[in-house]
C-alpha cells in the first residue's frame, strides 16, 4: 500500500509528525467504528508512519469517509469558552464526577490533600472546548477523556508534583478538546483514556 511519484514528477509537500498523528487517529477511529480490522489497522499505521509526502497518506485512508488529505490541514484553534467557571472543592476528601453528568464549558477544581477523578467518557459534553483549572495541594487528579478527545496541558505547572498526558495535544475536527491549566504544588495530574480491568473501568 504505497504510492511513489512518477519519474520527473514532484513528490509534493513533505508532511509533519502532526500530520501522521492525525492520519493515525483517523485509522483508530475507523477501527472503533468497525470499518477496518485490527490487522488492517496495523498495516495502514505502518504506511502512515513511513510516509514522507501527503500523497503517500492517501492509500491507507482512501476508502474511509472524508478527504484523505484533510489530515494534513490542522484543525482551527478552538475558541476559549466564555462565562464563569463551575467550582468543585475538596479538602482532604475525594472528589469524583463520572457517569452521565452535564459538563460545563469551564471547571475550576480546588483540592488540598484529596483525590480528584473527572471522568468525561460517559458525560454529556456539548462544548467543543472544555477548560479545567486545577488548584491542587498534595492531592492527585485523574482526568479521563473520550477516545477521540485531545488535551493541552502546557498551562499546568507542577512545583514538586508530576503532570502527564497520554492523549494527543492537537485538537481534531468534531472531537472535544480539553484545555488543562493551573498549579499542582505537590500533587500529580494525569490525563488519559479509560481502560477496563476485571470488568471495571479505571
Amino acid at each position: 500500500m504505497s504510492l511513489q511519484p512518477s519519474p520527473g514528477e514532484s513528490p509534493g509537500i513533505r508532511i509533519s509528525d502532526a500530520d501522521r498523528e492525525r492520519a493515525a487517529h483517523r485509522l483508530h477511529q475507523a477501527l472503533s467504528e468497525g470499518r477496518i480490522t485490527v490487522t488492517e489497522l496495523e498495516e495502514r499505521i505502518a504506511v502512515v508512519y513511513a510516509a514522507r509526502y501527503a500523497a503517500e497518506l492517501m492509500p491507507p485512508l482512501a476508502d474511509l469517509p472524508g478527504n484523505p488529505l484533510d489530515v494534513t490541514v490542522p484543525a482551527p484553534p478552538p475558541s476559549t469558552p466564555a462565562g464563569p467557571p463551575v467550582v468543585l472543592r475538596t479538602g482532604m476528601g475525594s472528589l469524583r464526577r463520572n457517569g452521565n453528568w452535564q459538563v460545563p464549558a469551564r471547571l475550576r477544581v480546588q483540592s488540598g490533600m484529596g483525590s480528584v477523578v473527572l471522568d468525561f467518557c460517559d458525560a454529556q459534553i456539548v462544548h467543543p472546548v472544555v477548560e479545567i483549572e486545577f488548584e491542587l495541594g498534595a492531592g492527585s487528579a485523574r482526568v479521563l477523556v473520550p477516545d477521540d478527545a485531545s488535551a493541552d496541558i502546557d498551562g499546568l505547572v507542577a512545583s514538586m508534583g508530576t503532570v502527564k498526558s497520554k492523549v494527543p495535544s492537537a485538537p481534531s475536527r468534531g472531537a472535544t478538546h480539553f484545555r488543562v491549566y493551573g498549579r499542582a504544588t505537590m500533587g500529580s495530574v494525569t490525563v488519559r483514556r479509560r481502560y477496563r480491568l476485571a470488568g471495571r473501568w479505571f
